[in-house]
């Protein structure tokens, strides 16, 4: 049973993202205490749930516990363990604080008594900063503005996923540093979230989607093979099974305008298709297992964005070591803001050449 309490019928005004992310109060229990209400999503070849889920999930159980002039201006989480889908999640908000301008919460996910994820937040009080103020932004790249109608084949290739995505050539590809390289999107929650949602509805929507293609980026400006090991129960890709038999299905010139496929993975897809090595000849590095291991969100504007509008996604990478690897991502609306400065680290393990022989 995926749910602890069965599923009640969807509210019409629901947006798809707002569905997904559905919590109920155990106010019976404690009224600290939530869990999904939905059935949760494992993508196809990851090791456990989608990481979105519980970080948006832990965010709207927190959001429950805060006065309404208090808004997220920062959470910090880890990934413990890897969560079943199968199994429902108990999520328990502990109340640290609450100050006059800052409150601070913690919450655990967990499954069958074990912690699968633990976050800790702040919340800062509207309008406490004082009518002075120290203010800067790094402003949005001009660049062209999303298409309707040319999303990506993300969430399972779906058109009914929570969300669209259009991702856009990574910025100086074909540097041979791979620190210098930009991946960059577009994203956005699908249909409307609705007035009853409130901008936690819009917050929770952003966590979720900020886990969608974070540490792949390390894979991506390293030009990594990282489509044979889907089915590998330790690894998280950056793009599912369902997506790479669409593109298997494609003709050369539908593949040349799939953004996301580089000219390095366009000869390896054409080979793969023809029943060959992937690899050729090269000596072409492969992902073994990727995971993430914490994430943190900075909250800069929580209340002048809607999720359900384009928003602008750059992610970069300072650094990859020691089978580990950091990205930064920046979040913007159509209009420039910067709504959100988001970090993650993650397992980056390539496939070594004795497991080849094992």
């Amino acid at each position: 049973m995926s749910t602890l309490i069965r599923p009640p019928p969807r509210e019409p005004s629901q947006s798809a993202i707002e569905a997904l992310l559905e919590l109920t109060q155990l106010s019976d229990i404690d009224v600290d205490l939530f869990t999904n209400t939905r059935p949760l999503w494992h993508p196809p070849g990851a090791r456990g749930i989608f990481g979105g889920t519980a970080i948006a999930q832990t965010l709207a159980a927190a959001q429950r516990t805060i006065p309404s002039d208090f808004t997220i201006h920062s959470m910090h989480c880890y990934f413990v363990l890897a969560g079943n889908s199968e199994i429902p999640i108990i999520y328990h908000v502990e109340r640290v604080r609450s100050g006059k301008s800052f409150a601070t919460r913690t919450v655990q996910a967990r499954q069958r008594g074990r912690v699968i994820f633990t976050t800790t937040m702040s919340f800062v009080k509207e309008n406490s900063g004082g009518e002075q103020r120290v203010e800067h932004t790094t402003p949005m790249p001009a660049l062209a503005p999303p298409v309707e109608g040319m999303d990506d084949m993300d969430h399972g290739g779906s058109a009914t996923g929570p969300f669209q995505s259009q991702r856009i050539e990574i910025l100086n590809n074909d540097s041979p540093e791979p620190h210098t390289k930009k991946t960059r999107q577009w994203m956005k929650a699908r249909g409307r979230i609705s007035d009853q949602g409130g901008h936690e509805a819009h917050l929770s929507a952003l966590a979720y989607m900020s886990d969608s293609y974070f540490v792949g980026t390390i894979a991506r400006v390293h030009k990594l093979w990282r489509y044979s090991a889907l089915r590998k129960s330790n690894t998280k890709s950056s793009i599912d099974e369902d997506v790479l038999k669409k593109l298997l299905a494609m003709d050369d010139e539908s593949l040349k305008r799939v953004k996301f496929v580089d000219e390095a993975d366009l000869q390896r897809i054409q080979r793969l298709r023809n029943g060959e090595d992937p690899r050729g000849n090269e000596n072409v590095r492969e992902i073994g297992m990727m995971v993430s291991l914490d994430h943190a969100i900075y909250f800069h504007n929580p209340r002048k964005f809607r999720a359900d509008e384009w928003m602008f996604i750059e992610m970069e990478t300072p650094w990859a070591g020691d089978g580990r690897g950091l990205v930064f991502q920046r979040m913007y609306a159509r209009d420039g803001t910067l709504i959100a400065t988001c970090v993650q680290e993650g397992l980056v393990r390539l496939k070594q050449t004795n497991e080849s022989k094992l």
